[in-house]
């Protein structure tokens, strides 16, 4: 039996309901599927597709156009030794960088993503808000990666939290918008889950785990509770959401267990770099590290590798 969402949230979510997670159960299901074995006919696909579903970001004070250059260029072009590396999903950059990410990614296949919306808190004047993300599209994002108001959310005040998504969304225009939910601060899953239905109701293209800013970022239980109300909305009113995993993501072993929990739980139609990303700032070396060993039978050295 469906549980109805509180009365504020049925507001928001009008016509969807929220199921109540199994704590148990869902960290069992989690730690299951992370042990499953790739054979390695299928290790090199699923490597190649980690690459194509990878963001590139650099989110720092001391980020230059010179930089951000760097980062467009490995990712349109991977390993500078290898041209069958496919290149990334996008490249993920502050806002005053985005004209720079969108000459240097110009007639390349990998997007322009921009963080806005009083990233990371989220806590700015939402008119200011929303002139920010309005900016960034405006000057080549093609992608808009915005934070759920905890503030907002946490109170209980979801129609505000709601209201709030919608707006972004609406200030996106073509662009599309992720909403990150930061759900190390969210706290049970049924609170992780709430905000996910939340944040797609209100028009949200990608739900994200993590700004990469706090301790606790992306886990296999929160992708689960994250893929799980994907999987829900879907069949609930047809529509496709995408998911995002960021922070803490390092190793080409995670990449595959994150592969198998999306594709266990939605399906092959989600692995796709429309549908699933992995925002990751050091996971690329390991995966082309890993893809050369399946290659050759041996590791290239990581000072080989680019430092991003």
């Amino acid at each position: 039996m469906a549980a109805e969402p509180p009365s504020e949230v049925a507001d928001a979510v009008a016509g969807v309901h929220i199921t109540p997670v199994d704590e148990v159960g869902l960290e069992q299901r989690a730690a299951a599927l992370c042990t499953r074995s790739i054979k390695s006919t299928s290790k090199a696909a699923a490597l190649e597709l980690a690459i194509r579903v990878m963001d590139l970001t650099t989110l720092e004070g001391a980020d230059t156009p010179e930089r951000v250059q760097a980062l467009c260029a490995r990712a349109r072009r991977p390993d500078a030794a290898d041209w069958s590396v496919p290149p990334v999903a996008a490249v993920c950059v502050y806002p005053e960088l985005v004209p720079v990410a969108a000459e240097a990614l110009a007639e390349s296949p990998v997007a322009v993503a921009s963080v806005a919306g009083g990233f990371p808190a989220g806590l700015a004047p939402l008119e200011s808000r929303l002139a920010e993300v309005a900016w960034a599209v405006a000057a080549g994002a093609d992608e808009v990666d915005i934070v759920l108001n905890r503030s907002a959310f946490l109170s209980g005040q979801y129609q505000k939290a709601y209201d709030e998504i919608a707006a972004a969304k609406k200030a996106c225009g073509s662009a599309h918008l992720k909403v990150i939910l930061e759900t190390g601060e969210l706290g049970a899953y049924d609170q992780i889950k709430r905000a996910s239905m939340l944040a797609m109701v209100a028009g949200a293209d990608f739900i994200k785990t993590s700004t990469g800013k706090i301790g606790t970022s992306a886990t296999p239980p929160t992708a689960l509770c994250m893929a799980e109300a994907i999987r829900d909305m879907a069949e609930q009113t047809g529509r496709a959401v995408g998911l995002k995993l960021a922070g803490g993501i390092r190793t080409a072993k995670q990449a595959w267990h994150y592969l198998v929990i999306v594709g266990e739980t939605l399906g092959p139609g989600w692995l796709t770099p429309e549908r699933f990303r992995l925002g990751a700032s050091s996971l690329l070396n390991d995966v082309l590290m890993q893809r050369a060993k399946l290659r050759d039978g041996r590791y290239q050295r990581r000072e080989d590798l680019s430092v991003d």
